[in-house]
Order: structure tokens, then sequence, then C-alpha cells
């Protein structure tokens, strides 16, 4: 089976999706019969468009020698195409948005309208509009997945929306953002809060702009996410959001010495989500270190799970972006 992809975001998670998709295209093809065109890539200098098939390696030179797409001149057209107009106009089966687009609910929404399928990893359009989005592709009878937009390939979605079907879930606790986690460790061994957000920033770990994860937006959106798969339907504007700016090194080492460790900590529960900096155990799953999510989900028959692995990260995140484009394709062949 062909199945078509439009790929909106050329970016570092854009890219390696594109790596995946090219390294495992004769695996793809042998164990679930399927193979993928990519018929648009869109960055933010303008969309290409090719019925026939994008040559991604090709697309993957442009972009990494000449930094954008709109540089692509030889074969291929580039058009000026807002998201909206590119989901219309092109023809694809599934609409692949890995932007950090807050609008990007839009477009979205248009492409499940047009009967495309859509798959992201982009927080914004679910933390506010998850509702109108899910609504309109059982409307459509369209899939419209998300595994990475929390704990990026590791996966908490597919476990709460498609395994515990006959449990009920009565709380989350999770810790989901490695730039706190690699902040307030540091903070640990006495490095100042500034000095180890600039450490993190000359790593890679933290943006340029850290305000997202450092005054808890980032988590709050993931808890958002969280909150309407396991409870149902909510914003982010109903999320209590504290980050880490105010903890001091003194409160990170006084938590030391109790046996504890400070962790910025998401609870989520029926109608209810804080994101606040919280004492664990040093034996708690939550203690975690280096790039690693954990989450602790009780539920009524199972009781107490615990998922931790990798929560960022360019080959995690395009683990959980090309795993629901597999599983949205074998959901458009049903």
């Amino acid at each position: 089976m062909e199945v078509k992809l439009s790929l909106f975001g050329f970016g570092n998670v854009g890219r390696a999706i594109a790596r995946v998709l090219l390294e495992k295209k004769a695996l793809f093809r042998e164990r679930y019969g399927l193979e993928f065109k990519v018929v648009s890539v869109a960055d933010r200098s303008g969309v290409v468009w090719l019925p026939e098939g994008i040559d991604l390696r090709e697309a993957l030179l442009i972009k990494e020698t000449l930094g954008k797409l709109s540089s692509w001149t030889n074969d291929y057209e580039v058009y000026d195409f807002t998201p909206e107009k590119a989901v219309r106009e092109i023809e694809a089966d599934i609409a692949v948005d890995v932007t950090n687009d807050k609008e990007a609910w839009k477009w979205q929404l248009a492409a499940l309208k047009d009967g495309k399928a859509v798959v992201t990893s982009n927080k914004p359009p679910l933390a506010f509009h998850y509702s109108e989005l899910t609504k309109e592709a059982e409307k459509r009878s369209r899939p419209y997945l998300f595994e990475a937009t929390v704990m990026a390939g590791t996966p908490i979605i597919g476990i709460l929306r498609e395994s515990l079907l006959g449990d009920t879930v009565q709380r989350i606790e999770a810790v989901l953002n490695a730039t706190t986690t690699f902040i307030l460790s540091r903070m640990e061994v006495g490095v100042e809060f500034e000095d180890a957000l600039r450490q993190a920033q000359r790593l890679g770990i933290a943006e340029r702009d850290p305000s997202g994860d450092v005054l808890g937006t980032d988590v709050g959106y993931k808890a958002t996410i969280l909150h309407c798969v396991a409870f149902g339907p909510v914003t982010f504007n109903e999320a209590k959001v504290r980050g880490i700016a105010e903890v001091t090194a003194g409160e990170v080492q006084r938590a030391r010495k109790k046996g504890k460790t400070i962790r910025l900590v998401a609870t989520v529960e029926r109608g209810k989500i804080t994101v606040e900096p919280k004492e664990v155990p040093l034996d708690s799953p939550l203690a975690v270190e280096s790039h690693e999510n954990a989450a602790v989900v009780w539920t009524d028959l199972l009781g107490e799970l615990v998922i931790r692995g990798a929560g960022a990260g360019l080959k995690e995140t395009a683990s959980g972006v090309v795993s629901d484009i597999i599983k949205a394709s074998m959901m458009l062949e049903d």
C-alpha cells in the first residue's frame, strides 16, 4: 500500500523523521506492506511539492547545506503556501505536523475536514483544542495521533488510549521535562540556577528562550494532554502551573539531606492538573536523571504502573512520530 505524506516542519525533528523513512524503507515494506511517498515538505521558507514524490536524500542535503528549502530550485518548485492552503491543495493521505506553530490547530482541522489523517508532535494545538480536533477526526473516521507530544517516543499516550481499556485511571504523577531535570541535578552539586541554565543551553538541552521549560509551560501542555486522554477534554487554561525559576540551591540541598530530590512534577487527576517543583524520595520512579522522563499511573484494576524512558531527543521523538505514521496508515487501510 502506498501512503502519501505531507511533512510540515523540516527542522531537527522533521529531518530525523526523513532519515528514519529512508533508512527503514525496506523494513516498513516487508513488515507492514507500506510504501511511504513524501509528496511535500515545508519549512518556514516555503513548501516543496512534487506529486510523484520528493527525494528525501536531496531534501536533507539542501536543508543542511543551504539552511532553507526555498534555496532548492533544481527540478523542484517552491510554493509560497500557508500551511492551511498546503493541506487543501496537496493530495496526501497523512499530514505530519512537527512544527511548533501554536496556530497549527487551524490547519490540522482543515486537513481532517479534507479527509486526511493527522500525526503530530506539536503540543499547543492539543493543549487548547483537543476536543475540537478529536471530534472532527471521529466525525470523518480519520486517525488523529499524537504519541510524540508527551514523553517523545515512550508510549504513554498509546498505553492510556489503547491498553487500559477496562481500567479507570485514578491519578497520574509524572516528570516530563529534561531541561528542568538537568538544571535541578546541577543545582544538587552546588551550581546556581543561572549557571545551570547556561550549561543546559551550551549543551543544547535548553532552548535559546528557555521560558517554556523553566516556567513549567511545556509540562503544563503535556499534563493537559494526559488529562484529555485519561479523563476527558480540558484546556491548558485550567492547569495550575509553577515552574522552577524560584527554586534555590539551598532548597535543593536541604532536600538531598532528607534523602530526597526536587523535580518538576505534574499531577493529573480528574478535573485537576497541577505542575510544581516537589520533593521526591531518591528511590521514587520520579527521581529521574538526564533526558529520562517517568510517569506513574494509578488505576483501579492494575494498581501502580510505572512508565519510564526517553522523553526527549531527535531519534526518540522520531520514534513516536513514525510509529504513529505507521499506525495511521494501517487504520486507513482498514
